[in-house]
Parts: structure tokens; sequence; C-alpha cells
């Protein structure tokens, strides 16, 4: 059965039944009152200024907008946000967020979370939220560390970590975010870094747009527990040989001067990295963010490791058009409901099966 949609109030395709504002707004704006409670030089920081900056962009009012977050250092960020907020349970999040964005299509949801709280405990709830594709924005804080429980290794922590949890080296493979996202069939799915802010306002606003679930991962060091953890993305003498950034359309080449770029073998699908010269500059692999077959997009994202971050692909991965979960349940309510009339609340929870006792 088809069902039609209503069309969108917005012109924003992501944020469609939200009320916009002519309100000239700024970041202090959406800056609340609260002592902002990390360790000095944390990457959240940074994220934290983004979003407040970017949020009026949005054009929306505060009240129309809710951060839901689980437990961990990241966690804190509805503290520190003049919108609604919640900071709910480990791992739960996303469950808590499904069920705000379905039952409130004027709300722009967000939810913020860390690699131990998504993974980890809530692990099933971020699939079963990203193959649904509900209408959210989850930030994915990865600092690869347990950092509020004081250094324990997580699940993307590399393989042989030294952590408390783990004093011989973890044994564990650890997730790739990407990849898992990608495989849980996410419509969108993006990765940044904490301290590009040009690049993580980019990857927010794309985010924010996108109709459906979209899962931005963001590297963000911890200097206490973890630190130095991405210094090969981010070390000016090595950055540009690791970092290789995505743009839909384009050619993914890098290095100083675009010396390295990418190739898929036709016959496995496999991507690697070459020297780019005349001779494979036409066979360079051009991305394709809008591809409804994830695929490449899952073999891009293979070319992160589990070690070092020698080498790590930025941007937007994938980015297609699906119906949305909330979308279609409202859909569903109001057919019923045009069919069968407003539903009996008493009826419903005492069914036809009861009886009285003498």
């Amino acid at each position: 059965m088809s069902i039609d949609l209503p069309a969108p109030t917005l012109a924003r395709d992501g944020l469609a039944g939200v009320p916009a504002t002519d309100l000239k707004q700024t970041g202090k704006d959406f800056t609340s009152d609260q002592e902002v409670r990390w360790c000095p030089g944390c990457g959240d920081y940074a994220v934290l200024k983004a979003v407040q900056g970017f949020l009026p962009d949005l054009g929306l009012k505060r009240e129309n907008i809710v951060f839901v977050s689980g437990i961990g250092c990241s966690s804190r960020f509805p503290y520190y946000l003049d919108t609604y907020g919640m900071h709910s349970i480990h791992g739960r999040a996303p469950a808590i967020a499904t069920g705000l964005a379905t039952s409130r299509e004027d709300l722009s949801v967000w939810v913020v979370t860390g690699d131990g709280d998504a993974l980890s405990i809530g692990g099933n709830h971020l699939i079963h939220a990203l193959r649904r594709n509900v209408n959210m924005t989850i930030l994915l804080f990865n600092n690869r560390i347990y950092g509020l429980t004081k250094g324990q290794y997580s699940p993307t922590s590399e393989p042989g970590k030294v952590t408390k949890s783990t004093p011989m080296g973890s044994l564990d493979t650890p997730f790739n975010p990407i990849s898992l996202a990608l495989g849980a069939e996410a419509s969108f799915v993006a990765r940044t870094i904490d301290t590009d802010r040009k690049h993580l306002t980019e990857v927010l606003r794309e985010a924010a747009a996108h109709r459906g679930t979209a899962l931005v991962e963001i590297y963000q060091n911890c200097p206490i527990f973890n630190d130095g953890a991405f210094d090969a993305i981010k070390d000016p003498a090595t950055k540009d040989h690791a970092v290789i950034r995505l743009e839909h359309g384009k050619p993914v080449t890098f290095g100083p001067q675009g010396e390295h770029g990418l190739v898929r073998d036709p016959v496995s699908g496999a991507i690697s990295v070459v020297e780019v010269d005349d001779s494979n500059r036409a066979g360079l692999l051009v991305h394709d963010a809008h591809a409804e077959d994830p695929s490449l997009a899952f073999a891009i994202s293979r070319l992160t490791d589990g070690g070092y971050l020698n080498r790590a692909p930025v941007g937007i991965f994938r980015q297609v058009e699906r119906p949305a979960y909330d979308d279609q349940a409202r859909a569903q309510v109001a057919s019923a409901t045009e069919a069968q009339g407003p539903g009996d609340l008493q009826k419903l929870l005492t069914g036809s099966d009861t009886w009285t006792i003498a």
C-alpha cells in the first residue's frame, strides 16, 4: 500500500514540519549559562563551539530543537546548549530520540553520543535507528577510549591497546563506525574531525538538511586518557598524506600535491591507493555519495585502519533518499484515524476478553 505524505512546510528537506523563525540569532543565543566542565584541551570544546555557531543557520526557534544524550563525557552536551535537551541513560539516546521524532514532527532532534555509549551498550539501539531512518541527526564522538570512567578500552580502541582494563593489551577487533552504519543501511553517513572547524560545520549543515537518520562520526581527542590517538591525521607533517577528503562527483586524490589517489579493482571491487601519474589519472575513483548501492562507500570506509590511522577518509560517504520511519508512522496513524475514527484507549487496554469476578 502506498502512503501519500504531506508536503514539507519548510524549504529545508530535513526540517519539514519544524516551524521556522525570522529572529536574527547568533551562537550566543544557543549558549547556556552552565559552566562547561570538560578536561582542559578536550576535543569536545571545539565541537561544542562549532555546534553553537552552526545552530543559528537552521533558522529554527530554540524551543523546537532538542538534544538527547546518553552517558559519557560527550553526553554533557545538552547542559551547554540553550535548547531543550535530555541527559538520558546509557546507550538509549537513539531510542528516546526515536520516540520524540515520531511523536513531535515540530522538533529538530539531535543525538549526542560517544564510541562507548553508542557502540557498546547502545549498539542495538544505534543500528535499529539507522535502519529505520528516523528523522534525527546523530553525532558520534569517537575518542577510542572510555574517558568518563577514567580510561578503559572502548569498542573502537585499536588491537593491543594497553588500558586500565586491558593491562596486557586489548584482544578485541575494533568497530569501524562508518562501516557499521553503512551495513545497517544508513541513508546518511559522514566523518569529520574536531579540530577542522570548517569541515565540521559543512558536514553538520548537510546532516541537518537530510530527511532521515544522519550519522556523523567525529574524531575527538581525549588529552587525558588517550592523547595523540589522532596525531597522524592532525600533525602538519603527516596529515596531508593520511586524510582522504571525499567530495561527491570529484576524483579522490590526496597528499600535499594530490599525488595519491584511489582506484577500484574492477573484479573484486576493492579500493587501493596509488601514486597518481598520467598512466592512471583517467582511472581514478570518482566519489559518488548518492549511489543507491552502498558497496562503494563501504569499500572506501575499509581504508580506515584499526591501528594508528595512517589513512582516514573523511567527508560524506553516503547521502541517499529513502522514506523516513516517523513520516510513515504518522501517515499510518492519520490513515487509520480517517478510516476508523479516533482510538479508544480504554477499549485497547481492556480488549474483548474481560471477566467480572463475583
